[in-house]
């Protein structure tokens, strides 16, 4: 299953500019999804981090694999914010950060789910540029009804 922009947003309740996945380039029976997040040089936050030396923040990674993440286990459950769903980022460990990412690079991201337990999801997520390890980490998202 492929994802464009305007659909991602029937899975997110993101909006820009606080929304870091562009496409979804497959979601798989094995439940693993492969998104990608297209930074550009106009990235607000990259004036300020860094001026001059403009590096794509590590957090702002992990919170790309958690929309990612989020899409997965959206469809997974075949639900959509819409129907008053929220998909919380709950918790991350074991994160290592390995390679930086600059203006115009792409991040491939990806995510598989590891489990599911009481509505809470745990996902093994790495990012990748031009096939080398960006970053990796384990990401817990709950499901939980909008206020």
């Amino acid at each position: 299953m492929k994802i464009g922009k305007e659909d991602i947003k029937k899975y997110l309740p993101h909006r820009e500019p606080f929304l870091f996945v562009d496409e979804v380039i497959e979601i798989n029976e094995k439940k693993e999804i492969h998104a990608r997040k297209c930074v550009k040089e106009d990235e607000y936050f990259l004036k300020g981090h860094f001026p001059n030396n403009p590096i794509f923040p590590g957090v702002i990674i992990i919170e790309a694999l958690g929309q990612a993440s989020g899409i997965l286990g959206f469809t997974l459950m075949n639900k959509t914010p819409e129907e008053g769903s929220i998909y919380v980022l709950a918790g991350v460990d074991k994160v290592r950060f390995r390679k930086r990412v600059r203006p115009d690079d792409n991040i491939d991201l990806y995510s598989k789910v590891i489990s599911e337990k009481r509505g809470i999801w745990k996902f093994d997520c790495r990012a990748e540029l031009d096939d080398e390890l960006v970053c990796t980490a384990t990401i817990l998202c709950a499901d939980r009804k909008a206020k």
